[in-house]
């Protein structure tokens, strides 16, 4: 289950938001929150989670520069990168996250194939690392490509998420 509270300002994004998940052969049970902060053209400028399990929490900050470069703070060694030259984090579980890339792109409102590099959050170990997602979009909803899995999903006419069968329904 997910819950985010979404605040827009043209294509600014500031989102805060928690995902719950039972457990699975995949994962244990789990709780999480984060809170996201897009600039004006809704490219990802920081993003802050926390994770919880049974035994023991996590926390990690990701915040991306004007240069394009990404910093991940996890409690160790901090890591500087490109992640490709991403622009989008991605957490896997959420289906608000595919909200990113499909806004920014206006995936919603044409027909349209594309790669998109981003910074791959893991749930609930919080392990960051480099992925592509590719979209493609048409009459019958966009088609997501993740490293997890792949889905047809529904937006609305704003790009957010409406339906990603298997994982969510918006309510």
């Amino acid at each position: 289950m997910e819950s985010v509270r979404v605040q827009l300002a043209g294509n600014r994004i500031k989102a805060a938001g928690r995902i719950i998940g039972g457990a699975c052969s995949e994962h244990p049970a789990f709780s999480a929150s984060y809170d996201l902060v897009t600039d004006e053209s809704g490219v990802t400028r920081r993003l802050s989670l926390r994770s919880s399990v049974a035994g023991g929490e996590r926390q990690c900050s990701i915040t991306r520069d004007a240069e394009g470069n990404w910093l991940v703070e996890n409690g160790t060694t901090p890591v500087r990168s490109t992640y490709a030259g991403a622009l989008d984090v991605d957490v896997v579980l959420s289906p608000f996250f595919n909200t990113l890339p499909i806004r920014r792109l206006s995936l919603q409102n044409a027909a349209d194939d594309v790669q998109v590099p981003v910074v791959y959050v893991n749930l609930p170990d919080l392990a960051v690392y480099d992925a592509s997602l590719t979209y493609s979009s048409g009459g019958d909803g966009i088609h997501v490509l993740s490293p997890v899995s792949s889905s047809s999903i529904q937006v609305d006419h704003d790009g957010f998420v409406i339906s990603y069968p298997g994982l969510a329904e918006r309510i």
